[in-house]
């Protein structure tokens, strides 16, 4: 079992910067790589961003490329997602979930942290 708790969201202007964090806890010894999602209203949950959990491999949805920059901090079980040049399109419930094996599904998921960008 792992438990991912989300924090930093909140309300930016367009161009503006947030940081969200996801520390996890549990059988996170056994994680295979950490991803961020996020869901706007009346969409679907659309990936944005993963990291392995060992090693430097990083992957971004091409909306976010050059904007977003995810991180690891293994000593504290954490994972960042640094989000610059914010834009309204960003707005969404962002999510962060672990993958346990390289070929399944992402197994545990957070309760999700709110980013509102104004116009």
């Amino acid at each position: 079992q792992v438990q991912l708790v989300e924090s930093g969201g909140g309300l930016v202007q367009a161009g503006g910067s947030l940081r969200l964090s996801c520390a996890a806890s549990g059988r996170t010894f056994s994680s295979y790589a950490m991803g961020w999602f996020r869901q706007a209203p009346g969409k679907e949950r659309e990936f944005v961003a993963a990291i392995r959990w060992s090693g430097t491999s990083t992957y971004y949805a091409d909306s976010v490329k050059g904007r977003f920059t995810i991180s690891r901090d293994n000593a504290k079980n954490t994972v960042y997602l640094q989000m610059n040049s914010l834009k309204p399109e960003d707005t969404a419930v962002y999510y962060c979930a672990v993958k346990l094996s390289p070929s399944g599904p992402y197994d545990y998921w957070g309760q999700g942290t709110q980013v509102t960008v104004s116009s």
